[in-house]
């Protein structure tokens, strides 16, 4: 194959994805890159790291028939799950895919944690979660925390249960009498008035959208519960559950914790490149 025919597949490939769209830097778009909404106008501090451009999906358009085998590391760009990757949304693609490979904002090392055998790391302004070993990255994860009105607490917290079918005495299923599932939870924080504050499995739209809990992408209950997507891939809530209950025995029951994870929560959310909220 000649070098021009090599190139080829390449040039077909970016006027594909960057057909429509800007590259970061360039005047921003007029339409629905400027909605609190639209993952294009969340700004995370890692997203100067990678040049991006945001594009709209069109009609028929996935992301796995974007990327192929890379669409998990677009959607962990995003903060996203395939069910809210639909036509109609705009999301940043990275201009060379290469560099969101197993994408991570975290730290490999945490100094703060060398001493702690596990602990769960949450980056508010980057909406991603770490869980670390003697202060070693051992994996990273895409969440949904509190929206501005219902903001996830920052602070130094503890994982105090476990349950891995809890359910919400709160709130429900959209338009439905359905308790909302919160798959894999474990719990790190209960406030004065005994609301407790729960890491548990749930959709993930791009943006922080909780009522102040820590979400991670569940595409099997998503199936069950909205449909979509047809083949769950994501389990981001069972791997973290999983990591946090090792081999102690779990009937499926609230399972209390004394020796539960350190929880560090840093940051604020962060709204048109304004951080509402200091690092501790």
């Amino acid at each position: 194959m000649t070098c021009s025919a090599r190139l080829l597949p390449w040039v077909v490939l970016v006027l594909v994805l960057f057909g429509s769209g800007i590259v970061r830097g360039e005047e921003p778009m007029p339409s629905r890159a400027t909605e609190a909404r639209s993952p294009c106008a969340i700004h995370h501090p890692s997203d100067e790291r990678i040049a991006w451009h945001c594009r709209r999906l069109q009609r028929g358009e996935t992301l796995e028939g974007l990327f192929g085998r890379r669409w998990i590391d677009v959607a962990r760009f995003n903060r996203i799950d395939r069910r809210h990757a639909q036509p109609g949304r705009e999301i940043k693609i990275p201009l060379r895919l290469e560099d969101v490979a197993e994408f991570t904002p975290l730290p490999h090392r945490y100094p703060a944690g060398e001493q702690e055998p596990q602990l769960i790391l949450v980056d508010l302004r980057e909406q991603f979660l770490g869980a670390y070993e003697w202060g070693t990255l051992q994996f990273s994860l895409p969440i949904a925390s509190g929206e501005p009105d219902n903001e996830t607490p920052v602070g130094d917290h503890r994982i105090t249960a476990a349950h891995r079918a809890h359910r919400s005495c709160l709130y429900t299923i959209e338009a439905t009498t359905v308790p909302y599932p919160m798959r894999y939870a474990l719990r790190f924080y209960v406030n004065a008035q005994g609301v407790s504050y729960w890491i548990h499995g749930r959709d993930l739209p791009g943006y922080p959208a909780s009522h102040g809990c820590i979400g991670l992408a569940d595409e099997q209950m998503q199936r069950r519960y909205y449909g979509a997507p047809a083949d769950p891939v994501l389990d981001d809530a069972k791997r973290l559950y999983e990591w946090v209950i090792g081999d102690r025995t779990d009937s499926g029951t609230l399972l209390p914790l004394s020796d539960g994870p350190r929880v560090v929560i840093l940051g604020g959310l962060l709204e048109g490149g304004k951080e509402r909220r200091p690092i501790p």
